[in-house]
């Protein structure tokens, strides 16, 4: 396991976490064979010249701007080299034997595609995710959120995901299940990527396991809003507009790509259920946006399209016979 290399991929939106703090943790680990990428998606656009110093050897891209989140992982990617793909957000901190305990999570089985560290709140004893898990609304459900870690996931075991602030990948299941457009949907900038990517993964018969002895520290909702932090958790109330829309679009976009006939017949009911509360919700909260995604005969014309895009995929998949190796 010592000699995998594992590729960092970290994507800088420059809202209000400085990168030093994540680029230490990284520098500290005690899995030596790494690289890490740096993609600058920052107004500034400075990145490299500050991170010279701290590290010569990180490669850092230009990206482009927030809703191009997932371009930017799609261009680490692509342009890693290792068995193993780490995905990180700009606002978490690693312990030291993260990436070493992490890795053992995928000799537990070649099926392992997705590992999942236990990660934590900055107060050191918050859990903001225990895992990913697919809700009965169709909606992610991140195990343990907001709750005092008091050794109720210390053990080790099977998920559905991993969450996208700290997303470890076996590279062999990410060629496997990779969209025409790259790994994650460009389209969906960010929100349901992390869950998009874990329902195609399953569906091919790749699985996660979550390893609590490796830990990370996350602001949650750093990557959306300027003032961030534990006493602002990330809530709907913070998001700006088109945010907010991309929220809802994206919920419709993983659904219609991954769910089976039969399971979407079974969960209706609930999803039913959540998406009136959801359109009330808006309803009520944000009367405007509510008249403008109902009116907008642009915006209803590009989503249409996208379904009939994700559609037309979906039927292409299920022509093809699913690649079996998993021993890489």
């Amino acid at each position: 396991m010592s000699n995998q290399l594992v590729s960092l991929i970290i994507v800088y939106a420059g809202k209000c976490c400085p990168p030093e703090k994540l680029l230490l943790s990284v520098r500290a680990q005690t899995h030596l064979q790494r690289e890490v990428l740096l993609i600058d998606n920052s107004p500034a656009g400075d990145l490299a010249l500050r991170t010279k110093a701290l590290d010569p050897e990180i490669c850092v891209l230009k990206g482009k701007d927030q809703q191009g989140y997932c371009q930017a992982l799609n261009k680490g990617i692509a342009a890693s080299r290792g068995d193993f793909i780490l995905c990180l957000n700009d606002d978490v901190i690693l312990e030291n034997t993260f990436l070493e305990r992490a890795l053992t999570g995928f000799y537990v089985s070649p099926e392992i595609g997705m590992v999942s560290g236990k990660i934590l709140r900055q107060d050191l004893r918050t859990v903001d995710s225990a895992g990913l898990f697919l809700s009965i609304w169709r909606s992610p459900l991140e195990r343990g959120y907001g709750t005092p870690d008091k050794g109720q996931y210390d053990e080790p075991g099977y998920i559905f995901g991993v969450n996208g602030a700290v997303a470890f990948y076996r590279r062999s299941m990410l060629e496997q299940v990779k969209l025409k457009e790259g790994y994650f949907d460009p389209d969906f900038g960010i929100f349901y990527e992390d869950l998009d990517l874990a329902w195609r993964a399953q569906n091919s018969g790749w699985k996660a396991y979550y390893v609590p002895s490796a830990i990370a520290y996350h602001v949650r909702g750093a990557t959306v809003r300027k003032n961030s932090g534990i006493d602002r958790p990330m809530a709907r109330r913070y998001l700006s507009d088109p945010l907010y829309a991309r929220l809802f679009k994206n919920r419709y976009y993983t659904i219609m790509r991954n769910e089976r006939i039969c399971a979407f017949l079974l969960h209706l009911p609930f999803m039913l259920f959540y998406d009136g509360a959801l359109w009330a919700h808006l309803l009520f909260t944000r009367p405007a946006l509510a008249l403008k995604a109902t009116f907008n005969l642009k915006a209803w014309r590009g989503f249409l399209q996208k379904l009939r895009s994700i559609a037309s995929q979906r039927r292409k998949t299920a022509r093809k016979i699913p690649a079996q190796s998993k021993n890489s």
